[in-house]
């Protein structure tokens, strides 16, 4: 009997919801603490300084870095080897996600066409958050056929490519190119590894920590280096281990990831203080922009191609799910918390106002997203053949 509680705690780090459930309770976490007493404190030690760098510069800075390496990780395994890895299964998520990407943002821009100020924050509600999806999704059980799993997780990660490709192509500031140069030469560096067939992690870690460096000094964001480090670790097991160094990098970041670094981006970035808060300001351009973008661009954009790909025959439906719970799949792909609040800060870090508003936008559309969809997905069922 003593032992119970280790296995039910081990028993839900290890299930699919986990993640999903701690991220959401440090988001809660810390819209409590910024709402109460603590909240003088709870801003006041983000923005205290060390190395050079505020505590929110380097959570969202560095830690974020090793995210975007576990996102690039992923993304190198499923294409070269997993979900992604033939065209036939990369159709319908793939279609799925460009529409889920360029739907939010066409309705982000006209509820802001007359506002230039806001403009910069188009993107804000073009990603998918896949932990907190899943999350939301294992939470429903075996309502939900595990095609539809699938699908939800192939489309999330071309969703967080096209999140890294934007990053780097619209969130970029002044280039320097000293900076640039350094970067250039640690990534060559990398892929010289690659192609030499090192097996060892740790010099492309080394090499990795100096591509970071690089990046935060060259006006590309410190997180793309996180991607360009994945891009180069080998699939190939060798000097006769069992298991590629990818596949032993990702092992040993993915808990750290999930129940350490996400957790802790949520704490410090979805704290949003309502003292003084106007209600119009709620229903201002850029909150509903993102919010609307999330709840109503995403399923529209989502559902919109995947339906169109499968009545035209280029794609196939999911095995044994029906095109409601697909449709409710589409609508849970409008919860865009982490990535959506990362592109914010990028957007609008500079702006306190702006950044209230878009913590706003992103928590009311991501949680119309999870209510909604959870509702379509527990009332529909699959397919019986």
């Amino acid at each position: 009997m003593a032992e119970r509680p280790f296995s039910v705690l081990r028993d839900f780090l290890q299930s699919e919801a986990a993640g999903g459930i701690i991220l959401m309770i440090a988001a809660a976490l810390a819209l409590v603490v910024a709402n109460s007493p603590l909240s003088g404190a709870y801003f006041s030690a983000l923005q205290a300084k060390g190395f050079g760098l505020s505590v929110e510069h380097w959570v969202n800075d560095g830690l974020m870095a090793v995210f975007f390496l576990l996102v690039g990780l992923e993304i190198k395994r499923e294409v070269v080897h997993g979900q992604l890895s033939t065209w036939s299964r990369r159709v319908l998520p793939g279609l799925g996600a460009l529409g889920g990407m360029a739907a939010p943002a066409l309705v982000y821009l006209a509820l802001n066409a007359q506002s230039p100020a806001t403009l910069r924050g188009w993107a804000i509600p073009t990603a998918t958050d896949i932990a907190f999806a899943l999350g939301v999704l294992a939470l429903l059980g075996p309502r939900v056929p595990a095609s539809l799993k699938i699908f939800l997780t192939a489309l999330a990660i071309i969703d967080d490519l096209g999140a890294v490709l934007i990053i780097a192509l619209f969130y970029t500031a002044d280039l320097s190119l000293p900076a640039l140069g350094a970067a250039a030469a640690a990534l060559g560096a990398l892929v010289g590894l690659n192609r030499l067939g090192i097996g060892k992690l740790w010099p492309y870690l080394l090499l990795g920590a100096g591509l970071w460096g690089a990046m935060l000094q060259s006006g590309i964001h410190a997180t793309i280096a996180g991607v360009a480090l994945a891009l180069t670790i080998p699939m190939r097991p060798a000097g006769g281990d069992r298991h590629s160094p990818l596949h032993r990098l990702e092992h040993a970041l993915a808990k750290w990831v999930a129940y350490g670094i996400v957790p802790i981006f949520g704490f410090a970035n979805a704290g949003v203080s309502f003292t003084g808060l106007q209600p119009s300001a709620a229903l201002g351009s850029l909150p509903l922009g993102v919010a609307l973008g999330l709840f109503l661009g995403k399923q529209i954009g989502v559902f919109g191609a995947a339906w169109t790909a499968i009545r035209l025959g280029f794609a196939e439906r999911p095995q044994g799910a029906s095109m409601a719970q697909l449709y409710g799949i589409a609508i849970l792909c409008g919860i865009g918390f982490t990535m959506s609040l990362f592109i914010g800060a990028l957007a609008f870090g500079g702006h306190p106002e702006s950044s209230d508003a878009v913590k706003i936008g992103v928590l009311a559309g991501s949680g119309l997203s999870a209510i909604l969809g959870s509702i379509v997905l527990l009332r529909c069922r699959g397919l019986s053949s």
